[in-house]
């Protein structure tokens, strides 16, 4: 089959007619049939049978429509790239984040962005640190946004902006505390353990280690937002970023950044062979504005929610 077989035959197959696979494809009933014959003496079995004016699928048909459906998704993909590589400005934006960025800063670069391009589409998946490289290397996106890139020769990163991790707790359990929490306030307190988080788990074990301290973990999670939704049920306390804390602002929960403070840098991650490519350029500056210095100041919390981030000099 060649790529105008598996085009009418995907569209026949999909339509139920060949009436409705021309008009999909903007083409005449007649060339469609035409097509559909030629492609069926090609392969030596009928792909629908004939009757009363019906196309009814043969087995062959569905055994043969999964692999042709894989073919047509990539050949769409394939024209997709053509059309960004020509329209330049325009073009579409396969983008990968962490949770934490899923609900926050990726909306919001998103949002700016488009605004000033219009015409740029994107597509967005979240994923967790563990399946950044394989979603690169498979091409399931252009570009995963992190707290660090996987040691990966294919790899290449730049860091875009930075992070911090704090302390989230019901306010009730934490009353009247300071702008910043020594991690020591931890001891003795049920907490949900950070231990197979990716990067900011190794992070804040390190940390806990070069401090001797001994933390009693009530849950051990591997997704940051389950954290959250564990501290919102008075399951313990949780150490997470501060792009987190800001995306599952809550009224009952308050959070304070450490002291001292633990950072973290954010990447932006792509394959070492496929330099990023002009469209996306201005777009992570957004998301640069959106990861930089965003700590809000002493206080002061988003007028919409009840949760008050509140950082130290």
């Amino acid at each position: 089959m060649n790529l105008r077989h598996i085009e009418v035959f995907h569209a026949v197959y999909l339509n139920g007619s060949v009436s409705g696979a021309a008009r999909a494809l903007n083409v005449s009933q007649p060339s469609v049939s035409k097509v559909l014959r030629h492609a069926e003496i090609r392969l030596g079995f009928l792909l629908f049978n004939r009757a009363k004016g019906k196309l009814t699928a043969t087995e062959e048909a569905h055994a043969l429509f999964r692999e042709v459906d894989e073919i047509y998704e990539r050949v769409g993909s394939l024209r997709q790239t053509a059309k960004n590589i020509r329209r330049g400005d325009e073009g579409h934006i396969r983008l990968a984040v962490l949770p934490g960025f899923g609900l926050g800063v990726a909306p919001n670069a998103v949002a700016q962005f488009r605004a000033r391009h219009p015409n740029v589409s994107f597509d967005i998946q979240t994923l967790h640190h563990a399946d950044i490289l394989r979603t690169l290397q498979e091409r399931h996106c252009d570009l995963a946004i992190g707290y660090e890139a996987p040691p990966h020769p294919k790899l290449a990163h730049t860091q875009i902006g930075s992070g911090e991790l704090g302390i989230l707790y019901r306010r009730q359990d934490l009353p009247d505390a300071p702008a910043r929490l020594k991690l020591s306030v931890l001891e003795g307190r049920e907490f949900v353990s950070l231990a197979h988080s990716g990067p900011m788990g190794t992070l804040f074990n390190k940390e806990v280690a070069r401090l001797n301290l001994e933390l009693t973990e009530t849950v051990t999670i591997s997704t940051l937002y389950v954290a959250v939704a564990l501290v919102r049920q008075g399951v313990g306390m949780a150490v997470v970023d501060d792009f987190t804390a800001r995306a599952y602002l809550d009224p009952e929960l308050e959070y304070r950044p450490l002291d001292p403070p633990l950072r973290f840098g954010v990447h932006c991650i792509y394959l070492a062979d496929r330099p990023i490519p002009r469209l996306m350029q201005p777009f992570i500056s957004v998301l640069s504005a959106l990861t930089t210095n965003q700590h809000l100041p002493r206080g002061e919390a988003p007028a919409s929610s009840g949760l008050r981030l509140v950082a130290g000099a």
